[in-house]
């Protein structure tokens, strides 16, 4: 609690450096509009370093608070209570929509009042109301329900004992085995860690090193590794909403009436928006039908529902390269290959299933990863696990930035265009977009093998 109470702190803190700083400029900027000296007005060099200062702050804090509130926010719910089980299951869903209930705010509501009215006023809101969020947090410190702390060494410890114990010892032939060497035969996923139980002196006595407990949260820990990593093609696929979507959009006919346009960059709100509508039907239809179906308190199987959403972002890839087939058919139809800036006559809402798509498949797998990884890691560690799910995220992004620097060095060449350009009337992003839907199905492949063969480490856990 502690931790969470210190990091909104920090976020409120770089709200009020970022207005404080904007407010100082404004100011500055007014007595600066009939100058002839433009270096004279530019930003003081302490102010750039308070607003950078800022940035840092909010980052640091977003860091640390967002596995850390999901992590004391489900430590709330008793596992054991069958009732406060399936209640924790849907504390995911709802943090979730209430997440992007904010982000909707934030896009449609801050956006104007920054472009509008004022910058100052549209970092001063936010910092208001993170305040009175920290203020409302701290009224309910009696209410809150805190795990006991083991008395046992630290998690990271122990697990990193098991490991070297592991590597250390000299191997063990099969009929060493055979003849009983290594005893604990429990678990046949990773035998190798069960080398840990002997002493270090070779000699054939058990429990000098470590404990069977031990060996198995290692294994447990171990067992975390192929999920991650299989759900670097979701997270790959992830960041293409941001980026070329909106350059999408950014061609096309945005017109709501004569004289209203949407913003492109707006168009990522349609994301936040499917996920807000969702969520209540998911939560409220689905969860009970499948619940009832299968018997299980969460309604499907966490491995299940991730799967589910990785599929929806295959098929969200799928249809967003065949509306972009379609905007360079028109492009071409229309003779504005050569013409940047051109809009072209499509509706910007063609790409409204691929944006829908998108916030769907992440009520299944964005909340799914977090309920998996706070469930299967250690009691010690569940601040750890949903770190673990945005760890994902954050290395998904860098390998899309990889990917693509690849792709248009491959593509792109003396003469001729690549797959992508600075005039995105000559781009080929369907072909990405295939390449992409193609490395998030062959990734899905291989999550069905590792969903099928991983075992939980909780008996409980559905």
């Amino acid at each position: 609690m502690l931790i969470t109470f210190f990091l909104d702190c920090y976020g409120s803190q770089g709200l009020c450096f970022l207005s404080t700083s904007v407010v100082l400029y404004s100011f500055k900027s007014s007595h600066c509009q009939n100058a002839t000296n433009n270096k004279a007005c530019s930003a003081p060099q302490f102010q750039i370093i308070i607003v950078y200062f800022s940035f840092y702050l909010v980052a640091l804090a977003q860091g640390g608070h967002k596995p850390c509130v999901q992590a004391f926010g489900a430590d709330q719910f008793d596992e054991q209570d069958l009732r406060e089980c399936e209640a924790k299951s849907s504390f995911f869903n709802w943090w979730y929509f209430s997440m992007n209930l904010g982000t909707i705010m934030a896009l449609l509501v801050l956006c104007y009042i920054q472009d509008n009215l004022s910058w100052g006023l549209g970092f001063g809101i936010p910092c208001i109301v993170m305040c009175l969020a920290l203020i409302t947090f701290l009224l309910g410190t009696r209410t809150y329900r805190f795990r006991v702390r083991s008395d046992e060494r630290n998690p990271f410890v122990r697990i990193g004992r098991v490991f070297l114990n592991a590597t250390t010892q000299t191997a063990i032939s099969k009929e060493e085995e055979a003849r009983g060497i290594l005893p604990y035969q429990s678990s046949e996923q990773f035998k190798f860690l069960n080398k840990a139980l002997l002493a270090p002196d070779g000699s054939k006595e058990y429990g000098k090193v470590c404990t069977v407990t031990e060996i198995e949260e290692a294994k447990a820990v171990l067992r975390l590794v192929p999920i991650w990593t299989t759900c670097l093609g979701y997270a790959i696929v992830s960041p293409q909403s941001s980026t070329f979507f909106t350059e999408q959009g950014l061609t096309m006919d945005r017109s709501i009436t004569s004289s209203l346009q949407i913003p492109a960059a707006s168009l990522q709100s349609l994301i936040a928006i499917g996920i807000v509508v969702f969520i209540p039907l998911y939560d409220r239809i689905l969860v009970p039908i499948a619940r009832a179906m299968s018997k299980k308190p969460s309604g499907m199987s966490m491995l299940s529902r991730i799967g589910t959403g990785i599929v929806l972002s295959v098929l969200s890839m799928i249809i967003a390269a065949l509306v972009e087939r379609e905007r360079l058919k028109t492009v071409a139809e229309y003779g504005l290959v050569d013409k940047a800036n051109a809009t072209v006559p499509m509706s910007v809402w063609w790409l409204l299933p691929q944006y829908l798509l998108f916030g769907i498949a992440d009520v299944f797998t964005m909340v799914g990863l977090q309920e998996f990884f706070y469930d299967q890691v250690q009691n010690e560690l569940k601040s750890i696990g949903p770190a673990l799910y945005l760890s994902i995220f954050g290395i998904g992004n860098f390998l899309s930035s990889f990917l693509i620097s690849v792709v248009e060095k491959a593509t792109s060449g003396p003469g001729r265009d690549g797959w992508f350009s600075d005039n995105f009337n000559r781009t080929h992003v369907d072909y990405f977009y295939w390449l992409l839907a193609g490395i998030s199905a062959s990734a899905f492949a291989v999550y069905l093998y590792t969903a099928k063969s991983y075992i939980y480490n909780r008996r409980n856990t559905l």
